[in-house]
């Protein structure tokens, strides 16, 4: 959700002046973000979006269900590299964006899952249902929670993940990134490198097929040029 108070713009802005100083900044092992669907991204052959996303932000959640189907319209022609942004106004951002790293290094396939059933259930994690709970028997709905979509074998697995500093380093990569990318709220969405104006806001299918028709007909003339030039 997009908020554009002076405190949280101020706290961006921090970040972002001491990320571009290098103040205790070292690049991560890999690049933040979660590929949807199966393989792995080829920037030169497909539309890549990227979309960052707050695992609890109501938002994010409505403007998953569009998007998802432009995806899966465009198939692959169209790629997802997913961003989450834990925002600090959303209550338990942060850990349930730490269930989705943990998630994705125990199985990759269940984080897109899991990022369902966390837009599904948020009103368990923010506002009253909250207020009253310690942040030990959050995480130990999370765990139990994200048991039900990893498979009760991956119980002991998730637990331990929020005692890995690892997974703690991974999400405020995350965060981090998102800052340098100057993203403050969410969502936002990049379309092959570049911001998309009606970011902040749920993109509606026609939208998204409004955006991405002409990108991928420009990515077939150059193919078919390209296909010319070989035969010349």
């Amino acid at each position: 959700m997009v908020r554009t108070t002076t405190l949280v713009l101020v706290g961006f802005q921090v970040l972002v002046t001491l990320l571009s100083a290098g103040a205790d900044y070292i690049p991560p092992s890999r690049f933040d973000g979660f590929v949807y669907g199966k393989g792995s991204l080829n920037l030169l052959d497909t539309v890549l979006i990227e979309a960052f996303y707050d695992p609890v932000c109501p938002d994010s959640r409505d403007s998953w269900p569009s998007l998802k189907q432009a995806l899966h319209h465009y198939g692959s022609r169209v790629s997802l590299l997913l961003h989450l942004l834990p925002l600090p106004y959303h209550d338990n951002a942060f850990v349930a964006s730490r269930a989705l790293h943990i998630a994705s290094n125990l199985n990759a396939s269940a984080t897109f899952p899991l990022l369902e059933w966390f837009f599904k259930h948020q009103e368990k994690f923010y506002g009253p249902n909250t207020r009253n709970l310690s942040r030990a028997s959050i995480v130990e709905e999370i765990v139990k929670s994200a048991t039900q979509v990893l498979g009760r074998s991956y119980y002991k697995a998730i637990k331990n993940g929020f005692n890995d500093t690892n997974t703690d380093h991974q999400t405020r990569v995350s965060f981090k990134y998102a800052a340098s990318r100057g993203v403050y709220g969410t969502p936002f969405f990049y379309v092959n490198g570049f911001l998309l104006s009606d970011t902040g806001d749920a993109i509606d299918y026609k939208a998204w097929r409004k955006v991405i028709d002409p990108l991928v007909g420009t990515k077939k003339s150059i193919q078919n040029t390209e296909s010319l030039h070989f035969f010349l």
